[in-house]
């Protein structure tokens, strides 16, 4: 079983495993994805996946066949498994607890997209209908603290093997330290000014206009101000939501169209770079009276897009600084003016 062990001095989590978990039984007679006999997030290949946990499937096909249009499965491997009891526990000084949460994947399409830059756009609004879908039923559990969605596209792990445009949501039973501190940060924020530190980010960026990269009726894309990688680019609502799963619906063809412009101008830009896409969100608060109460006024659900052609080395590990070599002036000006179509 894998555990989760608490960094006494930073608060940061780890997840311990010897072994992660194989959920397909094709990983296990083939040992790896790479040796599968032809894609299996594809059409058609379903039988090389675990069963599906939800679909898209307007022609009322059967589970596990094709003719479904987004579809949502347990990870290949999996470090969290959604059994069992948190089992929380001491070890002299030390806490941890069973690895208990949940790691889903996403194909966003029955056809072999390698980037999701390149998938229709209504195709981005049924990803984000099962990613709305998954975040309620998942928020549902009580054990379940955090719901994160990512996506990483490029010569990586996991990435290289699956060469089909697909995405993560990872449920944890703790909120992640790096999430928390945006919590806390916007808490902060909200108690000394009353206002929401993404509110007046929007607000100031419009008004500047330096940093814009695109904006329509309902969402603003920027180089944040104090950006940590070259041409880092934000997508924020422009009216105030904490949950991703509670925003408007309607507004949802507007980030459709945001995001698959954003990763044109990314691809064309860079020349399809790899990166790393998150939709930071509201904690889980269902069930869970006095937790977070304030969330609802100080966070502001959003997404950060990395692309990643460099990586932290030893100043950013042992500072915590990082060193952006263009700035977000400059960046949004070059992910303005490049053509991409």
């Amino acid at each position: 079983m894998s555990t989760l062990r608490r960094d006494p001095i930073v608060g940061r989590w780890v997840v311990n495993t010897d072994k992660l978990l194989p959920l397909s039984t094709t990983i296990e007679k083939l040992g790896k994805i790479e040796d599968f006999p032809k894609c299996p997030l594809c059409k058609g290949s379903e039988e090389f996946t675990p069963p599906e946990i939800f679909a898209i499937r307007p022609n009322n096909s059967k589970p596990n066949t094709p003719g479904w249009e987004v579809r949502v499965i347990p990870n290949f491997t999996a470090a969290m498994i959604v059994e069992g009891k948190l089992n929380r526990r001491a070890q002299l000084m030390y806490d941890m607890m069973d690895s208990i949460g949940a790691h889903e994947l996403v194909i966003e399409t029955p056809e072999h997209y390698p980037n999701m830059a390149d998938l229709p756009e209504d195709q981005f609004a049924k990803v984000f209908t099962a990613y709305r879908e998954r975040i309620s039923d998942l928020k549902k559990d009580k054990r379940l603290r955090n719901i994160v969605i990512y996506k990483t596209y490029g010569k990586r792990g996991l990435a290289e093997a699956l060469p089909h445009t697909h995405s993560h949501i990872l449920a944890t039973p703790i909120t992640p330290k790096n999430i928390k501190e945006q919590y806390m940060g916007g808490r902060n924020y909200f108690l000394y000014k009353e206002r929401c530190v993404y509110c007046d980010i929007v607000r100031q960026e419009m008004s500047q206009e330096e940093r814009i990269v695109s904006e329509n009726d309902k969402f603003i894309a920027i180089c944040p101000f104090a950006s940590r990688y070259s041409h880092e680019v934000w997508i924020l609502p422009k009216t105030h939501c904490s949950d991703f799963e509670r925003h408007p619906k309607e507004e949802m063809p507007y980030l459709a169209s945001m995001l698959k412009e954003i990763l044109l101008r990314i691809k064309a830009l860079f020349d399809d770079p790899p990166y790393n896409l998150v939709f930071f969100n509201g904690p889980n608060r269902d069930g869970r009276p006095n937790y977070w109460e304030t969330i609802d006024k100080d966070y502001h659900w959003h997404i950060e897009i990395m692309p990643t052609s460099t990586k932290p080395e030893g100043f950013e590990w042992a500072t915590g600084f990082y060193i952006n070599k263009t700035t977000p002036e400059t960046a949004a000006k070059r992910l303005r003016e490049v053509k991409f179509q």
